[in-house]
């Protein structure tokens, strides 16, 4: 079971980052309505400081190709892109992409299964990085592919082990879930206990 860690904001969360080595991080791009958006320069500064085995995921809403191509640039490995955007961009993309949907936009799953660059698949909330739960039982119907399937929406520490015995992702996916409640950022006890809870069921 792998685990995302997404909206990476500063240089100084790394530090537990690198020691508990998560399998992905995400980092916010070319999206001001996020509190979670980081510059390209601010982007390229966390991702020198990460471990190089760590993935980084460069998460975008309906991206232009000048964004795109500033992403592929910067030292990702992978972009994910929730909201609209054409099939040429994504097929076009030097980078593979994971295609996120939500519950509102579900039927688009077996479109885009068959476009060339897809790498996985995140399902999330219908607002990303609301820290909102959707129903698991949703998903039972999707027919699985050779794709990572990844879950978001509402995962912490405390409901994780639950979500994986429902939904068996390849990929669990959090951001509020391990964010202080009284300030800015990522908690780093709650990140390490949810990847604890995630690695203590293999």
């Amino acid at each position: 079971m792998q685990v995302k860690i997404c909206g990476i904001t500063s240089v100084c969360e790394t530090r537990f980052i690198n020691e508990y080595r998560p399998d992905y991080i995400g980092i916010v791009m070319f999206f001001q309505k996020s509190k979670r958006n980081r510059k390209p320069d601010e982007a390229a500064e966390i991702i020198s400081c990460l471990a190089k085995d760590i993935k980084k995921v460069a998460v975008t809403v309906s991206p232009t190709k000048e964004q795109i191509e500033i992403i592929e640039k910067l030292g990702f490995d992978y972009l994910q892109i929730h909201g609209q955007t054409d099939d040429e961009l994504i097929t076009s993309a030097k980078l593979p992409v994971w295609r996120a949907f939500n519950v509102s936009n579900m039927g688009m799953y077996h479109h885009y299964k068959g476009l060339s660059n897809i790498a996985g698949y995140v399902f999330d909330a219908g607002e990303p990085g609301s820290g909102r739960i959707f129903d698991w039982n949703s998903l039972e119907e999707i027919e699985r592919d050779d794709r990572l399937f990844i879950l978001a929406g509402g995962l912490k520490p405390e409901n994780v082990r639950l979500a994986i015995a429902a939904v068996q992702p390849d990929v669990v996916d959090v951001s509020s879930g391990v964010e202080y409640t009284d300030r800015p950022g990522k908690d780093e006890e709650r990140v390490r206990k949810f990847i604890h809870e995630v690695r203590a069921i293999d």
